[in-house]
């Protein structure tokens, strides 16, 4: 979707009064700037770290993967390491889960 097309829905949402001035003013902003929010139903920031996730080459143990997650959300490596060891020793998916994230997730 280009500019007009964003700054035409913006304005249709503004004349229906789902934004107020002040949130139709920083969306118009944020259009023109160039950091537009991606279109609806592909996702929000969230899915921006979700497609950011990658396994890790350098901070690896076995698949990298345990590197590649704590790169993605801020947390240690030994904190998802951890995470990953409690779910294997209390449900049995900390496993499952890994190998899964071992196939799936993209190498950096």
């Amino acid at each position: 979707m280009n500019d007009a097309d964003e700054l035409n829905k913006l304005a249709d949402l503004h004349a229906r009064g789902v934004l107020n001035d002040e949130e139709f003013a920083k969306a118009k902003a944020r259009v023109l700037s160039g950091s537009a929010a991606p279109a609806s139903g592909t996702g929000g920031p969230n899915m921006n770290t979700l497609n950011g996730l990658r396994r890790s080459r350098m901070d690896r143990w076995l698949g990298g993967v345990c590197g590649g997650v704590a790169r993605a959300t801020g947390l240690d490596s030994w904190v998802c390491r951890l995470i990953f060891t409690v779910l294997f020793l209390a449900f049995g998916s900390g496993v499952l889960l890994y190998i899964l994230l071992w196939i799936f997730v993209p190498e950096e």
